[in-house]
């Protein structure tokens, strides 16, 4: 399935160009579907309402759409309609990730600047270890013990036939700075060297001594995503303390745009894929050893 978070954005855009070149306001255009102004506006805002396909339906047929057009709406709306894997974990596997989970659906392309650990790239012991550390400093909402069984469900995604291209440029303090304890950590670190191994990941790491082209500094973790329909949006996820920003190329291309540009100079600043392997070895020697002698 395609991302539904995606399709219910495009299909907004859609409708929303529809009207406005057949010059109604939304109060004239429910009138004319014998619907409410509310619905049309939460299908506008890309939200889902409870029978989206036969409202969709009336609007396009009211507004004179035809043929291949209008097939390819009415699929843009059943897709925007789907309920995700991710919806039978409700909120205990936490919002934030279900919005990622729902981005990651049917992506062709997926790459992300991390100051920390990827969640698509964490063992189920760091996974459990960040929970706990997230509930110190307040209560959390969802359950660790079902966030981390998403977690599974997520990175299973990377290995499914027809499965996105995945890259992640970490960054030198998401290994320096110990998110777990020090074994956890240095096991975490081998499974990323096992998974920068398999065909459709890639990992650079970027240190923090690298120069970046015209000094730009990232000021937090942010993901891009693309998907195999030309007309579906480039989507990029900004990850912030306490919520997330979701932008698209259909309504915040020029924004979007500067976070392309942006990863593609940290890209360059990271080392090669070799060397961020080796990089990752020897931080997880030096941790197994100090653990050793400890």
């Amino acid at each position: 399935m395609i991302s539904p978070y995606v399709r219910r954005q495009r299909l907004a855009v859609e409708l929303r160009d529809l009207r406005e070149a057949a010059k109604l306001t939304h109060a004239e255009l429910a009138k004319r579907i014998s619907q409410s102004r509310t619905k049309i506006t939460r299908l506008e805002n890309g939200h889902t309402i409870r029978d989206s396909q036969a409202t969709v339906m009336k609007i396009i047929d009211t507004l004179g759409v035809t043929g291949e057009h209008w097939t390819e709406i009415m699929t843009v709306t059943r897709d925007a309609s789907e309920r995700g894997w991710w919806a039978a974990f409700g909120q205990a596997m936490g919002t934030r990730q279900a919005l990622y989970a729902d981005l990651e659906a049917g992506a062709s392309t997926i790459a992300e600047f991390q100051p920390f650990i990827p969640g698509l790239l964490q063992t189920d012991e760091f996974a459990h270890q960040r929970q706990v550390a997230e509930s110190e400093i307040g209560p959390v909402t969802f359950s660790s013990e079902r966030a981390v069984e998403a977690r599974q469900t997520r990175q299973r995604m990377l290995r499914r036939p027809g499965g996105p291209s995945y890259e992640v440029l970490l960054d030198e303090i998401a290994v320096r700075r110990l998110a777990a304890p020090p074994g956890v950590v240095a096991a975490q670190l081998e499974h990323l060297i096992a998974a920068a191994g398999e065909s459709r990941v890639m990992l650079r790491l970027l240190p923090v001594d690298a120069t970046i082209d015209g000094y730009v500094i990232p000021r937090s973790a942010f993901s891009l995503y693309t998907y195999p329909d030309a007309k579906d949006p480039r989507v990029v996820a900004v990850d912030t303390v306490t919520t997330d920003v979701v932008l698209t190329s259909l309504t915040d291309d020029v924004q979007v745009t500067r976070y392309d540009n942006l990863y593609e100079r940290l890209r360059r600043a990271a080392l090669d894929p070799q060397q961020s392997v080796d990089f990752l070895a020897d931080v997880a020697a030096e941790l197994t050893s100090k653990q050793g002698a400890a």
